[in-house]
């Protein structure tokens, strides 16, 4: 009896505008850039697979539950460009049968730079889901499923989370699977979730490759294989972008046509159900511990970190954003620290990658920039204003005309 567990990631960045050594301001983000990607997106994926999963919930009476991860800086976004697709957030909210998760604020990868900064976005993440939804997150999952040993045992410590979930990678597993829950290892309570990536990028990514041995997919064929993990595992961990509904995978390659018969299939077998992760984790006893020493993530076909850590250009980009962690919070002035904190979306650093192989249409995918080259110059050049910002607030303004003279920035950068 396998439990079908859907999670999906909502997020989106605030891209940065063309800034250039000359630029003098503080507005870094491009507002009409962001405002019609959201708008675009909203259109495509948030508002119809919003409608049609409230609608999979009613039908079934509650039956079929799923569970969200929407990042603050989307939220931000939504708020300001969107509203109506919170209300339907908000909808889902009310039926009880949607859990919202916890994860950084700012969909940063802190808990690799600064655990205190990790720990204040979690906090502040957590009381915006329960300011804007009414739940307070039991459940954990960290930027793009980052993971580690010790990334389990903070959690564990900040003691208000049941579970974490990351990715079911193969090198971790060994001749175990993804389908049973386990126990973090050094972990005495909090429980660990692995996604099950084959199924999940069956749907996330290879539903609409006709080149694919298995296209086209059906829920029926979908359903079919759930089925067959009877007896191999007591969950299916489904964990995947939910831009794949309508965006990844367009509406006219039938994906939501799939989603809305998808329930139907998985309940022909009487004793299969969805539960949340939350659900999970209080259903199922671990069947073993998972020791994850070295840092894997849900990214490319490694699943480790080079998708934002695997060049001297994203390295350098990063070590010097939280090299100005102290400066920003001794200002004590929050608009700073908002545009700090922006600045550590992990988007921002993927855009730098050079791996454009097997991975390269992921890579490219909503980027704004025609090159990793362009997209550090650029980050570099918002970085240093950021800094002279920090150090001389009362000239560096955004209402300043001219470059402020000044040392000049501390890597180089061009225009």
């Amino acid at each position: 009896m396998p439990s079908v567990c859907f999670y999906f990631q909502v997020h989106q960045p605030l891209r940065l505008r063309h800034y250039t050594v000359f630029d003098n301001d503080d507005r870094y983000f491009d507002e009409d850039k962001n405002a019609a990607i959201c708008r675009k997106v909203a259109n495509k994926c948030y508002l119809p697979a919003n409608r049609t999963l409230l609608k999979l919930i009613q039908r079934h009476r509650g039956r079929f539950r799923i569970a969200y991860s929407l990042t603050g800086v989307l939220l931000e976004q939504l708020e300001r460009y969107c509203p109506e697709v919170l209300s339907t957030f908000h909808a889902l909210a009310q039926t009880g049968c949607v859990e919202f998760l916890a994860e950084t604020y700012y969909h940063s990868l802190s808990f690799l730079y600064s655990r205190q900064e990790f720990v204040e976005q979690v906090k502040k993440h957590m009381v915006t889901i329960r300011e804007l939804f009414g739940q307070t997150p039991t459940v954990f999952r960290n930027t793009e499923l980052i993971y580690n040993n010790d990334l389990g045992l903070l959690i564990e410590a900040m003691g208000c989370f049941d579970a974490v979930i990351t990715e079911g990678a193969d090198h971790i597993l060994g001749y175990r699977n993804a389908n049973f829950v386990y126990r973090p290892r050094g972990c005495r309570r909090l429980k660990l979730l692995l996604k099950n990536y084959s199924l999940s990028d069956d749907i996330a990514f290879r539903f609409s490759n006709r080149n694919w041995a298995e296209w086209p997919l059906t829920a029926e064929k979908f359903g079919h294989w759930i089925g067959a993990i009877n007896g191999c595992g007591h969950i299916v961990n489904l964990f995947m972008d939910y831009e794949t509904l309508g965006e990844h995978q367009w509406e006219d390659t039938g994906i939501f046509e799939f989603m809305r018969h998808l329930p139907d299939e998985v309940f022909k077998h009487p004793d299969n159900n969805f539960k949340t992760p939350s659900e999970v984790a209080a259903a199922y006893e671990p069947a073993d511990v998972v020791d994850v020493p070295h840092v894997i993530s849900w990214a490319d076909t490694e699943r480790d970190l080079s998708a934002w850590l695997g060049n001297p250009m994203q390295s350098n980009a990063l070590h010097e954003l939280y090299r100005l962690e102290k400066k920003i919070k001794r200002s004590g002035d929050p608009r700073l620290l908002a545009d700090w904190r922006r600045l550590q979306t992990s988007d921002h650093f993927y855009y730098m990658c050079t791996k454009y192989f097997s991975d390269g249409d992921v890579h490219k995918y909503f980027n704004p920039y025609d090159s990793p080259y362009d997209s550090y110059i650029n980050f570099m050049n918002v970085l240093d204003h950021l800094q002279r910002r920090c150090a001389t607030p009362e000239i560096v303004t955004s209402s300043s005309s001219s470059h402020p003279s000044g040392s000049p920035a501390r890597v180089p950068v061009l225009v």
